[in-house]
């Protein structure tokens, strides 16, 4: 593209796009004039008004940049704020300014190596939100040509096409348009071994449950040590019922033998809670890379499940298909109610797993153990099919992993004994006996 200014100067535009999402600007301007003149590259981003946004808590929608290697990351409520010349980011070597959205972006991307100028400001006529790179002012002498290079990308945030801009390109930091999150640090490996695990399996719920097993064998060092405490927290039970017999109402006095006795059998109360603890970070991680991540969007398990990133499709309201009525609105109440397959494999799992165990002898502790799992099964119902998927592999590996460790320190668990017992009814005169207080002159 070729265009002659009032001022006599000559400009000329080469765009060139690569089989993905960028383009590449090279500009010239040619001075034909007898008088030396200076021009300056510029590029902008318009984006007239507020766009539809997800308005989730897990995603960053606004402003995305990159400069000196912090990233500029700015709500759509904040830039409002940037009027006039708005903020800038003076001499930024390989840097990039733009504006981001679920699975899509628009970047401009100076001449990597080069300093340039990265600015963002709010334009209240017109309602605009402006992103602005300004390359060096250059003086063109009476006869001379001078030319300036840079790139903009507008596409979808694929893994594999901003990885590559990043490492041949020079786009310092380009996978981070990706809203990673504060748990960055697990966030991007899960993502990678999802992403590999895919590669090799071709099905992503596969490769959920794949990338589940490697998790738990990476935890399993930490994992034996809580079993086997709890394992040796049950064989000390015994123990614990003389001590509050001795004890009775002193509790102080209760408490200084409990920690003898641990200190005794090397036994840590609170090595149990480890592992719950280390999987609260990993499955926000997860659900993170399930729903910020363009490539489970629509990524598909079997049967129904056609879009890992969205809730369990299947419903009880129609018996999962087979009466002819459509299942409730997500989001709506009876899709709460009426949940699907996954949700209540989960519940089953969950509740299976605390079968391992007898139920605890405490009526308050016995009756939230008893409802926790059902409780779970309807609070992740309307979580994304792939998180569900996730969790379901995370209690089976958990059950197979107690049970064979409860075995091999010589505690068999009566996994059915502990079923028919939490269906059998208590009489009442028991619950009363467990609930009244001993007699003192007895």
């Amino acid at each position: 593209l070729r265009w002659d200014s009032p001022s006599g100067l000559i400009f000329r535009r080469l765009m060139e796009v690569d089989e993905e999402f960028l383009i590449t600007v090279e500009q010239s301007v040619e001075n034909p004039t007898e008088t030396a003149v200076r021009a300056q590259p510029y590029a902008i981003v318009n984006r007239h008004g507020l766009p539809d946004l997800t308005n989730f808590f897990v995603i960053h929608e606004g402003v995305i940049g990159q400069h000196g290697g912090e990233l500029v990351i700015e709500d759509y409520d904040n830039v409002t704020d940037f009027t006039g010349a708005g903020e800038v980011f003076e001499d930024v070597t390989d840097g990039w300014i733009g504006f981001t959205d679920h699975y899509w972006m628009t970047n401009l991307i100076p001449e990597p190596g080069k300093p340039a100028t990265l600015s963002v400001s709010y334009l209240t006529r017109g309602d605009i939100y402006q992103t602005l790179t300004k390359q060096p002012t250059q003086d063109i002498a009476p006869g001379a040509t001078v030319s300036s290079r840079s790139h903009l990308f507008a596409g979808a945030k694929e893994w594999e096409v901003i990885k590559h801009y990043q490492d041949d390109l020079g786009f310092v930091d380009f996978v981070n348009t990706v809203d990673w999150g504060w748990f960055f640090f697990l966030t991007k490996p899960i993502f990678r071994g999802l992403h590999f695990l895919y590669g090799l399996i071709g099905n992503m719920g596969l490769a959920i449950i794949a990338l589940t097993f490697l998790i738990k064998a990476i935890l399993f060092p930490l994992a034996y040590k809580s079993y086997v405490s709890m394992a040796k927290m049950k064989e000390l039970q015994p123990e614990m019922e003389k001590l509050k017999e001795r004890a009775g109402d002193d509790r102080q006095k209760m408490q200084r033998e409990m920690m003898a006795l641990y200190k005794k059998e090397k036994v840590n109360p609170a090595s149990g809670c480890l592992p719950i603890l280390l999987q609260i970070p990993i499955f926000f991680s997860l659900y993170k890379v399930i729903f910020v991540t363009l490539e489970l969007r629509q990524a598909a398990f079997f049967g129904p499940f056609r879009d890992l990133s969205q809730p369990d499709p299947t419903s009880l309201f129609n018996l999962y298909g087979l009466l002819p009525w459509a299942n409730p609105e997500p989001g709506s109440i009876m899709a709460l109610i009426f949940i699907g397959i996954l949700p209540l494999l989960l519940g089953i799992s969950m509740w299976l797993q605390q079968k391992l165990n007898p139920a605890p002898t405490d009526p308050t502790q016995q009756m939230i153990f008893a409802w926790m799992p059902w409780v779970f099964m309807f609070m992740l119902g309307g979580f994304a099919s792939g998180l569900v998927v996730y969790w379901i592999a995370n209690n089976t590996i958990t059950f197979i992993q107690q049970y064979t460790i409860m075995r091999t320190h010589g505690h068999k668990p009566d996994v059915f004994g502990n079923i028919k017992q939490s269906f059998k009814k208590k009489p009442k005169g028991d619950a009363a006996n467990a609930n009244a207080k001993p007699d003192s002159k007895k």
